[in-house]
């Protein structure tokens, strides 16, 4: 191993990484292990012996960012927080999970409600014409209502905020 004459960097290629100074032809020797005993720079000079690498991070995600992304689809996501190892024993990524999820199950369970009125209302001829019109401007109101729900409820979870719904969210907190 070579270290670098003008900081005591390990040296590996012509040239320093951290000071940028060329390999000698001859590589300096370990200045601890070719003399037996401490090293001292030559005057002038500094030198820090080689930093220990540093421990990686730990993998993963902030539990915010878990959190609002157990929202981004819905029930996909989840189930998948609810399964990953270090997240399912997460209390706070658990009530999102779920809520995520109940969150689902109230839009599939709206969605139902409105197309079996529309239906209702199809066959119900010319009066029924009118109403179906006026039951379409409600069914996106609604649905607008949802989507401005789902965004605050992924905004929320990234800021660290527990926003609880209603009948959904009291459900959440139950399971997680």
């Amino acid at each position: 191993m070579a270290f670098c004459r003008n900081c005591g960097t390990l040296v590996e290629g012509q040239f320093c990484a951290k000071c940028g100074t060329p390999a000698a032809a001859a590589p300096v020797a370990d200045p601890a292990q070719a003399s037996g005993q401490a090293y001292a720079p030559p005057a002038g000079q500094p030198y820090a012996p080689p930093a220990a690498q540093p421990a990686p991070a730990a993998a993963g995600l902030e539990n915010n960012v878990a959190a609002a992304l157990c929202y981004l689809v819905t029930v996909v996501t989840g189930i998948l927080f609810l399964v990953l190892a270090p997240y399912n024993q997460n209390k706070t990524i658990r009530f999102h999970a779920f809520q995520s999820i109940f969150f689902f199950v109230a839009c599939v369970a709206i969605s139902i409600v409105f197309a079996i009125f529309g239906i209702v209302l199809g066959t119900m001829g010319l009066f029924g014409f009118g109403l179906l019109g006026l039951w379409s401007l409600l069914h996106m109101v609604i649905w607008l209502g949802l989507f401005i729900v789902w965004i605050l409820l992924m905004v929320k979870a990234y800021q660290n905020q527990k926003w609880v719904l209603p009948i959904i969210g009291a459900l959440a907190e139950k399971q997680a």
